[in-house]
């Protein structure tokens, strides 16, 4: 439902402004959420309001506290640093009037947190901003990875669970909605060879020997705050931090930007492995996290790379064989073209797996 300037304002004004909002604006390029930028009447920016897409983040209350737990805890760690200009390194939301973290206004959920002047994303990778990327998620899971097991909720149950997806992926195949699964049978025939070796973390886990832990689960460059400098100020879009597997956030990190490649490209020989960015990452990752990381789990990093892209490869297949019911496509065939360029990366991870299993051994 789209809202008027008016209502806007209605709805920051039940948030504890120290600033009054005159106007707003559409702010960034996300995919889930709606963000919008506040102006003053000087023309500056103080907040940042967000529409809660409480159709993927159904458990709004849950949300809200998770991120609460997370950014105060990472409050308190940068005061005890003794860090300065906190409030430019980890995200501040302000509270409703009614004490809570969002408010809901009859058909959407909202929150509201503070803008961070002089910030900017990054879209383009390079090992130079990569190196950064990597400490700053290093740093961010280091920082909780004292949190005690069972403070912070499952947002979104099984998201990187390799088994659950599979069965989604069987039981779609099995129903065969729109009626498509003859035309990616070969596609399908590959990732069932591929399944008992893509399911070792829970594998583990269930053995105890890979525990969960605080993961962004979205580890892409855009979802760091660098300066004006190109410094990293903080992580952001907290939406999927939950416990999981630390193979999630490295691998999903690997998946994004060390594709020379576009995620859903067309031309499958554009597709190789920027093994550059990967040590980048993987250099700044390891200066921030080797203080927390099991042996075992340094070990397994790169296989992450190759676990998130081929799970990214079965919900594009799943998606498709259901019908385009859960991603946005902007062709018939979107989704089999994702999955097909996933796949494609996936043999091109294959191919340097070797050197990328062995780059870790330094640590």
């Amino acid at each position: 439902m789209t809202k008027t300037s008016e209502q806007m304002l209605d709805i920051l004004d039940r948030f504890q402004l120290d600033d009054k909002p005159v106007a707003v604006e559409p702010f960034g390029n996300g995919h889930i959420n709606d963000t919008l930028r506040t102006v003053n009447a000087q023309g500056e920016t103080k907040y940042i309001l967000q529409r809660i897409n409480h159709h993927i983040f159904t458990d709004v209350e849950l949300l809200q506290k998770n991120i609460d737990i997370v950014t105060s805890h990472i409050r308190k760690k940068l005061t005890a640093a003794g860090e300065t200009d906190i409030d430019r390194k980890v995200l501040t939301f302000l509270p409703a009037r009614d004490g809570k973290w969002y408010y809901f206004d009859g058909d959407s959920y909202w929150r509201v947190c503070l803008y961070i002047s002089g910030s900017r994303t990054l879209e383009d990778i390079n090992p130079v901003s990569s190196y950064e990327a990597g400490k700053a998620f290093g740093r961010f899971q280091s920082m909780l990875s004292d949190i005690p097991d069972g403070t912070l909720g499952e947002i979104i149950p099984n998201f990187h669970n390799m088994e659950f997806r599979l069965q989604q992926l069987n039981d779609a195949i099995k129903a065969n909605t729109a009626g498509r699964f003859n035309e990616v049978r070969d596609l399908a025939n590959e990732i069932g060879k591929r399944s008992e070796a893509m399911c070792i973390q829970e594998k583990l886990h269930r053995e105890g020997r890979l525990k969960k832990r605080i993961n962004h689960c979205d580890t892409k460059v855009n979802n760091i705050l660098f300066d004006e400098d190109g410094k990293v100020l903080c992580v952001i879009d907290l939406d999927t931090v939950m416990p999981g597997f630390v193979l999630s956030d490295i691998g999903d990190f690997i998946r994004t930007a060390c594709n020379t490649g576009a995620e859903d490209d067309a031309n499958l020989d554009r597709i190789h492995v920027d093994t550059t960015i990967f040590e980048a990452y993987t250099t700044g990752y390891m200066e921030m996290a080797k203080n927390f990381l099991t042996p075992l789990e340094i070990s397994l990093l790169p296989y992450g790379g190759r676990l998130l892209t081929y799970m990214q490869t079965v919900r594009f297949l799943t998606d498709y064989l259901n019908g385009d019911t859960y991603y946005k496509i902007h062709s018939p065939k979107h989704n089999l073209q994702r999955a097909r360029a996933q796949f494609r990366f996936l043999q091109e991870l294959e191919k340097q797996a070797d050197g990328m299993d062995g780059f870790m051994k330094q640590w």
